[in-house]
């Protein structure tokens, strides 16, 4: 059995709330234009890798990873 046949079907779990936040991450944005809470669940979708913080110059962006 090859690793792409297990990773086809593997779905990370998420919450209702951390699904609302991936939806506002439409394109690269700054982090600190998001509230404090949606920061926090930024925080746990990056542990997740399913959202990555980007340096562009001296603010930090965050982008959703690819599925």
């Amino acid at each position: 059995m090859r690793i792409t046949e297990l990773l086809q079907d593997f779905h990370i779990q998420r919450s209702n709330e951390e699904q609302n936040v991936l939806d506002k991450c439409t394109e690269l944005r700054p982090f600190d234009s998001f509230s404090e809470r949606d920061r926090s669940i930024l925080e746990n979708l990056i542990r997740k890798a399913l959202v990555s913080k980007v340096m562009q110059g001296n603010t930090v962006m965050v982008k959703v990873n690819e599925f």
